[in-house]
């Protein structure tokens, strides 16, 4: 807003966010307190005798009134309503891709339940579920069988009823990476790619962020940007955007893009250096700037000694016996940014912002017999570091096996006998930290979901993801090195070194 104010444009905000609201009612000369309505957008635009709207920086409603805008008179300013609205119906947007052979995993358009039984026959399970134009991953499913797909189709099909619903095959084991940038006319003019701590599977929204990315090769950061290139054309983009992508087996695979600022926007913004949104709103204003001062695909800029790490944050306790698994549909209320010298130490400082509490000496551990043989190193060095463990039965047998010393403790559901009682356990606050990893094969779905909800309730870190795991684990063998330091200090240190 500052940007576009005046003496360039009177500006009008409406906003129906009353947690942001406050901020606006400084920023611009008009505030309006509404829902986000076709029908009220247009009173507005009407009565305040607007000369266009920008709508890529209010998140996926705005989105969804671009092409209904339009169609009333609007002047929507910057990308085209018209690709906005092709990037959003997810079979459409995958009818591109396939035009433009951009790599995607096999995918359909579904009409009925048996186009989405008939499609798994072909490709296998876990499949996806995607409706169109949704906030948040509403309805959006991972069907690991014929029955998970029936309801969750059924599901998506009530949120998405004028648009197709489409299925995917699920990538299991990829790598997510994000893509944050700003486009002119077509043509890239700024961008940053971030990692995902967490394997595909997980929102955007509540995935934890790496910057720069540690474990993605070259080569695949070069078809990441060749392929943002040709959609940034192909929908001659003017405004940000932002696409996530899969990196596996070294194939890149597009999973969607949207024509809008994301939540990642402000992170990558601060964390090199680079104001994106100002790049952005320029553009769509048809402002005068700079653009080689922004790095474009040619010219990245990466920080120099030190690394980013966007964490989100939970309201799993005022959500009462709400399940805190982390899905395909968001359930992150908020986010931090922390930064220092390694990843584990941001990584680390950004979960203490998030109030999370560095486990003292006990940690209970349930993993579903797949992680086992994956999960064993970590355990072993939590071990190392002098944390007891406590495990369910199958799980801590496993690690007895490995000579790695673990407490057996009885499933909540079951009678106490000889071993101590996983729920008393936690109620009692006799576990600093608990790591719960089931998956769909899990035979204990009940006893599993009273372990997480316990630990929520009694204000104990719990940690429901493997890659988040290892990286803790990591992370916590570092801690004693964490020191107090701020994004300016190493952004000075960064330009005194260059």
């Amino acid at each position: 807003m500052a940007i576009i104010g005046f003496p360039l444009y009177l500006q009008v905000v409406v906003n129906n966010n009353p947690e942001t609201v406050s901020t606006d009612y400084d920023e611009c000369d008009r505030l309006y307190f509404e829902e986000l309505s076709l029908e009220r957008v247009l009173d507005i635009y009407q009565t305040e005798g607007c000369e266009g709207a920008i709508i890529s920086v209010g998140g996926q409603i705005p989105n969804n009134l671009a092409l209904p805008l339009h169609n009333n008179g609007v002047k929507i300013l910057g990308t085209s309503p018209l690709s906005i609205d092709a990037a959003e119906e997810r079979s459409r947007f995958s009818e591109i891709m396939d035009e433009i052979e951009v790599n995607q995993a096999p995918w359909r358009a579904l009409y009925a339940v048996d186009d989405a039984l008939d499609f798994a026959a072909h490709v296998g399970y876990p499949c996806l579920l995607r409706p169109s134009f949704v906030l948040s991953g509403s309805a959006m499913n991972v069907a690991y069988g014929p029955e998970d797909l029936k309801r969750f189709l059924s599901e998506a099909a009530r949120v998405s009823q004028d648009h197709p619903v489409v299925i995917t095959k699920f990538v299991t084991g990829a790598r997510e990476v994000e893509m944050d940038a700003v486009a002119k006319r077509g043509h890239v003019v700024c961008h940053a790619i971030s990692e995902h701590v967490e394997n595909a599977g997980v929102h955007s929204g509540d995935a934890t962020l790496i910057l720069p990315p540690q474990n993605i090769r070259s080569d695949d950061i070069a078809k990441i940007k060749e392929v943002t290139s040709k959609i940034a054309k192909r929908f001659n983009i003017s405004g940000p955007f932002n696409m996530q992508f899969l990196v596996k087996d070294n194939r890149v695979m597009v999973i969607e893009c949207n024509l809008r600022a994301s939540r990642s926007f402000p992170f990558v913004s601060k964390t090199i250096g680079k104001d994106f949104i100002e790049c952005a709103t320029k553009i769509m204003v048809n402002h005068p700037q700079d653009l080689k001062a922004f790095p474009d695909l040619n010219t990245p800029l990466q920080p120099q000694g030190f690394v980013g790490i966007k964490a989100p944050m939970f309201s799993w306790p005022r959500l009462r016996d709400a399940d805190p698994l982390l899905r395909c549909e968001m359930a992150s209320t908020g986010e931090v940014a922390c930064f220092g010298r390694t990843v584990n130490s941001a990584f680390l400082m950004a979960l203490l912002s998030t109030g999370f509490k560095i486990p003292e000496k006990n940690v209970m551990i349930g993993i579903q017999q797949d992680f086992q043989h994956e999960f064993l190193p970590t355990a072993n060095k939590l071990h190392r570091m002098g944390y007891k463990l406590f495990a369910t039965d199958a799980t801590s047998k496993y690690l007895k096996d490995h000579n790695i010393p673990a407490q057996t403790v009885s499933w909540p559901l079951h009678p106490e006998g000889e071993y101590p009682n996983a729920g008393r356990l936690i109620s009692e606050k006799k576990i600093d930290m608990v790591i719960n990893l089931p998956n769909q094969n899990t035979k204990y779905v009940k006893d599993n979901y009273i372990i997480r909800r316990a630990a929520i309730d009694n204000g104990i870190p719990l940690i429901t993801n493997f890659e988040v795991t290892k990286l803790l684990a990591q992370a916590l063998s570092e801690r004693s090195t964490l020191e107090a330091s701020t994004l300016f200090h190493f952004q000075k240190e960064t330009h005194r070194v260059l």
